[in-house]
């Protein structure tokens, strides 16, 4: 990474541990709008995402994590984030796929393995009340 570019990502980060959220996502979008590297593009886009998923904007967020795959496509962490936003609106196979890819990235993502066996718990339940549903 170039040092300019590390110094935003980092002090980016600082600002919305200290819950800046505007002037954190102001400092991304600087970066995502610079000639950076893939790896510097693809944080910025997912920790822009971060904040847009602490607003609540869930698909604005989805898309930056979109966006932070299709630029760095073994970076498990906007899998994981993107499944999560998945798993909560009900998408369970689509937010099942986002959990498998990122343990094949990294089998040690042990919040994705407990997200992956939530998530097929969960879609199992919704399968047997709907299947009960249809019984009366």
């Amino acid at each position: 990474m170039e040092r300019p570019v590390q110094d935003m990502l980092a002090a980016a980060q600082r600002l919305s541990v200290q819950e800046l959220h505007e002037k954190a996502e102001e400092i991304y979008n600087n970066v995502i709008n610079c000639k950076c590297s893939t790896d510097e593009l693809a944080v910025a886009y997912n920790n822009r995402g971060q904040i847009k998923y602490l607003r609540v904007d869930f698909y604005e967020a989805m898309d930056d994590y979109t966006a932070a795959i299709e630029t760095k496509a073994d970076f498990e962490v906007p899998y994981y984030n993107r499944g999560l936003i998945l798993y909560r609106l009900g998408f369970f196979d689509e937010a099942l796929k986002d959990f498998q890819k990122v343990l094949e990235l990294n089998p040690g993502f042990e919040d994705a393995e407990v997200s992956l066996k939530q998530t097929l718990l969960d879609k199992e339940e919704k399968q047997r009340r709907h299947a009960e549903s249809l019984s009366f």
